[in-house]
């Protein structure tokens, strides 16, 4: 415990010292921070994704840098501080977790997250959507409605439902390609992402991590085509699709036995 309160000691100590003496730190305001903490983010999710950990805690450094960066600005404003940014997390968790900390009880982990999202609504929103981001990717939007829908019931009963609703929109797809209209076409092809991704929660499956570790398999093994291809001195641009092919699979071999 000690050594948890030095530590962050020392980073609002430096914190303070850097924002007062160095000219960049000086300069930065939340807006200019913004799209690097948003860099930050996307890098903590790769080092997730490929499970390395000292790249892992290296991240959670810089994010953490950045929460204490805007709680600093904010303190200048007298607006709020540090400690009022940390007390106010600890009362919405505890608020939120009547089951711990109250009387409240719970079977399972779906019973938790209908019991948080009722909360909310007492907070005063007015829709159980309201907590999310407009500015999130489509697919972790897509993920996140819908688990927030789930919180107070409107959901599937089970996972057979979801596939024959992914089969039905797949049909209604194919009719709107041959019909030609790009319109009906686009929404079509929306609702089909939807309903796979409504499926992937049923089975246990987060849509974001699977499409970023098929983009980053397809990636590697593009690139070992491409050094074999390279190393026959034959060029890629130049060559059919049968040609290819055969690069591919033997790609997909070496990938595979890594």
């Amino acid at each position: 415990m000690k050594d948890r309160l030095i530590a962050f000691d020392r980073l609002i100590n430096i914190m303070d010292e850097l924002r007062e003496k160095c000219p960049w730190d000086k300069k930065q305001t939340m807006e200019s921070l913004r799209y690097l903490t948003i860099e930050e983010l996307y890098e903590l999710s790769d080092a997730i994704l490929d499970g390395n950990m000292d790249e892992i805690k290296k991240e959670l450094g810089d994010i953490l840098l950045h929460i204490v960066f805007y709680a600093k600005i904010a303190s200048e404003k007298n607006k709020f501080n540090i400690t009022d940014v940390i007390n106010g997390i600890c009362e919405k968790l505890i608020y939120r977790h009547p089951h711990i900390y109250g009387d409240k009880k719970v079977n399972d982990e779906f019973e938790v997250k209908r019991n948080w999202e009722k909360l909310k609504m007492k907070e005063g929103k007015n829709s159980v959507l309201e907590g999310v981001p407009n500015s999130l990717p489509a697919i972790v939007k897509s993920y996140r409605i819908q688990e927030k829908v789930r919180g107070i019931g409107f959901d599937w009963d089970n996972t057979d439902q979801v596939l024959d609703k992914v089969k039905e929109e797949i049909i209604e797809l194919k009719e709107e390609v041959k019909n030609g209209d790009l319109d009906k076409i686009e929404s079509e092809f929306g609702d089909v992402l939807f309903a796979l991704i409504n499926y992937s929660r049923f089975i246990g499956i987060n849509p974001e991590n699977a499409l970023e570790k098929t983009n980053k398999r397809f990636i590697n093994r593009f690139q070992i085509m491409e050094r074999l291809i390279k190393s026959k001195n034959l060029d890629l641009s130049e060559m059919k699709l049968k040609e290819m092919d055969e690069f591919w699979e033997k790609a997909k071999k070496i990938y595979n036995q890594k």
